[in-house]
């Protein structure tokens, strides 16, 4: 998989740097389910979820390994309380202001898809047909209901690009720009643009916008550098936009927040995710149990070498606040609201 063409190599070298500094501090105690999934528990099953999980708001992880996806509530101890099976790769998750989640995954005859779930519902609402190549992070515009998909590289592994379903329906149109070749995660602002990052084929880091209901995929330029392109996601004021091995910060997965100002990002915060061993995907939630939007204040973290996901304190990051543990390989993260 291209996007992890350096993890285990940046993982070993990052360890050994570490470990040349001498032991750093240990991480702050944290809170792990009682009932979490564990590895013994790994074999693929049917699609469960407890019925009282409708009531209640809920996170939904991707976890690559397993090929499901764990469904925990959000706060109230993180129990699990559902798992979505029947996926060849899951990866990218996003949710509508309905609360429906997509995942994006593939099939093990190489066609790549999009599915829709309910809110704590187990039968699939719909599956979408990716026919530009390979479906990676995706993100839904809450205003106009559209559904964008980063496609890493394309339908015969050429150029990537981001795909945009009207109405989370139908068939997309594809955009992508000449600075960027394989495409990652991509999220919308408040506004209805829509950011998606990437790199060329050289490794150089990319970030381009599509304006609402513009028709070309902007570059924009950054003030900070990227090794290798992480999720984007809009956190209420800023884009935040992740690296999973930022060198500079001893190859420890970092989260930036960017300012837009035409057709540049200029950088107003640094948020470091001790701890982490390559998050790809993040989650900032929105809204608190009033349901008023607000800017985030907790970021959510699959830790993919880690074997768990961790929570932050946003955008302090620093060390994590609490772990979800039981996982194996976890990437994607999203938040449904009960209704």
């Amino acid at each position: 998989m291209h996007s992890y063409r350096f993890a285990f190599g940046i993982f070993v070298l990052g360890g050994i740097l570490a470990g040349c500094s001498g032991p750093g501090p240990s991480l702050q105690p944290a809170v792990t389910p009682a009932n979490a999934r564990g590895p013994a528990h790994g074999a693929a099953g049917s699609s469960w979820v407890l019925p009282q999980a409708k009531r209640q708001d809920l996170l939904y992880i991707s976890d690559l390994d397993a090929q499901a996806v764990f469904i925990y509530t959000y706060g109230h101890g993180y129990k699990l309380v559902g798992e979505l099976t029947g996926f060849f790769n899951p990866e990218g998750l996003c949710v509508d202001k309905a609360g429906d989640v997509y995942v994006t995954n593939d099939t093990s005859y190489g066609v790549h898809q999009i599915t829709e779930y309910a809110h704590g519902g187990t039968s699939q609402i719909r599956t979408l047909n990716d026919p530009d190549g390979r479906a990676n992070g995706c993100s839904v515009d809450p205003k106009s209901g559209d559904l964008a998909v980063a496609n890493e590289w394309g339908a015969s592994d050429g150029i990537g690009n981001v795909s945009v379903y009207p109405h989370a329906s139908g068939s997309p149109t594809s955009y992508s720009n000449p600075n960027i070749y394989y495409y990652y995660f991509c999220g919308y602002d408040n506004k209805g643009n829509l950011f998606v990052d990437g790199e060329t084929q050289g490794s150089v880091f990319g970030l381009g916008e599509l304006a609402k209901a513009g028709h070309k995929l902007n570059f924009i330029s950054i003030d900070e550098t990227i090794y290798l392109p992480g999720g984007v996601q809009w956190d209420g004021k800023y884009l935040a936009v992740g690296d999973q091995v930022a060198v500079k910060h001893n190859f420890t997965s970092t989260v930036y927040d960017f300012a837009i100002k035409g057709s540049a990002a200029t950088t107003v915060n640094t948020m470091v995710l001790t701890g982490s061993k390559e998050v790809s995907q993040f989650w900032i939630p929105l809204v608190d149990s009033s349901r008023k939007h607000r800017v985030g204040t907790s970021l959510i973290g699959p830790n993919e070498y880690g074997g768990n996901t961790l929570i932050w304190d946003y955008p302090s990051g620093g060390y994590p606040i609490l772990t979800i543990g039981g996982e194996n390989y976890p990437i994607g993260a999203t938040v449904s609201l009960a209704r």
